[in-house]
């Protein structure tokens, strides 16, 4: 629901924005009015606690048509930090909780599973990422039917959640095409 503006003083969007150069404009929503549901792609997020991932990966799914699953102790997708790093996308890219999700779960390692290339896929796929620090517990990793890794031929020990992400997603996209 669209609602008519009001202006306010250059100086007090100053004084409540975080950035350094403040804003011309300020939107407030409801929480409640963020789209809900899953899709045939969905990214499940295992405690990605960097806000800039979690807003970084809302990017990413908004551009290859995929949705977002959260789990408890992820970065709130509605702070600062996740809003502007989703450039907009928190107000089109689906959430849902962590169980949500239907489909063939792929849990994303930095090394040892299947190349994502070739890992053989038929249906809804999530994709699960864990924080980079700590991964996916075994726990998870258990709860999920395949492993996949992203080949890394120059020597990198691992990527950043953000870019596994958006590599999976692009892989999963270009298969379709």
């Amino acid at each position: 629901m669209l609602v008519a503006g009001a202006d306010v003083e250059a100086e007090l969007l100053g004084e409540v924005s975080a950035l350094a150069h403040p804003p011309r404009v300020v939107a407030v929503f409801r929480r409640d009015d963020l789209p809900r549901g899953t899709r045939p792609v969905t990214l499940t997020l295992w405690r990605v606690g960097d806000p800039g991932n979690v807003g970084t990966l809302l990017r990413a799914a908004d551009a290859f048509g995929a949705g977002i699953a959260l789990s408890e102790g992820c970065a709130d997708p509605t702070g600062p930090k996740a809003v502007r790093a989703s450039m907009g996308s928190l107000f089109r890219v689906p959430l849902s909780g962590v169980d949500e999700p239907a489909g063939k779960r792929v849990a994303l390692v930095p090394s040892g599973g299947t190349s994502l290339s070739d890992l053989q896929l038929d249906g809804d796929v999530v994709l699960v990422l864990g924080a980079e620090r700590e991964g996916l517990p075994a726990e998870i990793l258990e709860r999920c039917e395949e492993r996949a890794s992203i080949p890394q031929p120059g020597g990198g020990e691992s990527l950043n959640v953000a870019m596994a992400g958006a590599i999976a997603l692009y892989e999963l996209a270009r298969r379709t095409r």
